[in-house]
Formats: structure tokens, C-alpha cells, sequence
């Protein structure tokens, strides 16, 4: 019952937010570079090593992602190009964090937390890389967990607990291995003959 009302208030106000943003006329894109600068904030929270004031700026960062993409459809503004320069945008934000955390390692002298770091990152980058170059030969390609907002909440879950080396640890094998599970699928879709029209494969 409480869950419910919960969810319930949260999405009044998530509401009420999106109607105010989306009577000024904002650009939704304003609003997609406004969250990068926010990501950043977090970033140089985790190169001072203020884990737990960068969670709360990456859960902050979290609720305003969810208000680009409501307050193009409340205005009727949804294009291609905003999908695209919000994606865009995602992927600096993301190694942004990574990027606070390795400048805190490197100045600690943590240098196998570096090289974790630095792992983590690269398995960020390539879930999402995966994903998009399989889509571009095949329908669909989801397969796999460690998503971006998986991957934000195991970075808010270890800056809350201070305990970013086990939180980097998932990240850096679960990431990994997702790419791995979309190479492999997008292997036996191709073997299949499942791809987009006009792709020609030579094997």
C-alpha cells in the first residue's frame, strides 16, 4: 500500500514538473545539456572523493533525464535529432563519472583501482556501442542486463555505502559480459538471416 502511494505521489509530481517545464516552451535539449552539466557536478564530486554527495547527484541527474524526453512529448517535439543528441549526451555523462573516479585513484595513487576504473569505463561505453552497431544490422539487440540505469544505481548504491571498488567491480564484469552476450546474439541472428532490410552479409 505505502509502495503504491508512493509511486503514485511520485508520478503527480513528475507530472506537475513536466506541465511547468513544458508551458515556459523550454527546449527539451536545453534540458538534455542541462543533465550532462549536472553528471558533471557528480563527476567532480567523485575526483574529490565526496562519494556520497555524488550519489545524490547522479539520483538528482537520474530525475532529470526522465524530463527531456516527457516534456518534448507534452510540447509535441520529439525528433530523431533529440533522440540522438540525448544519447550522445548520455554517453559523456557516463564517462564523465568513470572519469572522476579514475582522477581520484590516479591522485590517491590506487593504481589497480585506476585500471578498474579505466576497465569499468570501456564495458560502459561498449553495452551501449554494442547495442547500437547490432542495430544496425539486425531488428532489435536487449539482450544482456547492465543497462545505463542499471549502471547508475550500482554507482549510487556504492558512492550511498562508500564502497565504489565493489560497486566498479560489477560494473566493470557484468558490463563485460553483456557484450559478450550481444556479440553471441547478434552472431546467431545474423547466421539466421534476421537483419534489416537491404543488409547484405558476406560470411
Amino acid at each position: 500500500m505505502y509502495t503504491r502511494l508512493i509511486g503514485e505521489g511520485g508520478r503527480w509530481l513528475l507530472d506537475k514538473i513536466v506541465t511547468a517545464l513544458a508551458a515556459t516552451g523550454i527546449n527539451p535539449n536545453l534540458l538534455t545539456f542541462f543533465g550532462l552539466l549536472v553528471n558533471l557536478w557528480a563527476a567532480v564530486s567523485f575526483a574529490r572523493g565526496k562519494f556520497f554527495l555524488a550519489a545524490a547527484i547522479i539520483f538528482f541527474a537520474g530525475f532529470l533525464d526522465m524530463l527531456d524526453g516527457q516534456v518534448a512529448r507534452r510540447q509535441n517535439r520529439v525528433t530523431a535529432f533529440g533522440a540522438f543528441y540525448d544519447s550522445t549526451l548520455d554517453r559523456y555523462s557516463d564517462m564523465a563519472l568513470y572519469m572522476g573516479l579514475l582522477v581520484y585513484y590516479a591522485v590517491n595513487g590506487r593504481t589497480s583501482y585506476v585500471i578498474l576504473a579505466a576497465v569499468a569505463t570501456a564495458g560502459s561505453v561498449m553495452v551501449s556501442y554494442a547495442r547500437a552497431r547490432a542495430e544496425s544490422l539486425i531488428p532489435t539487440c536487449k539482450v544482456g542486463f547492465m543497462e545505463r540505469p542499471e549502471r547508475l544505481v550500482v554507482l549510487i548504491i556504492g558512492g550511498t555505502f562508500n564502497r565504489m571498488a565493489p560497486a566498479l567491480w560489477v560494473i566493470a564484469v557484468v558490463s563485460t559480459i553483456t557484450v559478450i552476450h550481444r556479440i553471441v546474439y547478434t552472431w546467431q541472428e545474423t547466421r539466421a538471416g534476421r537483419t534489416l532490410p537491404g543488409i547484405r552479409l558476406t560470411l
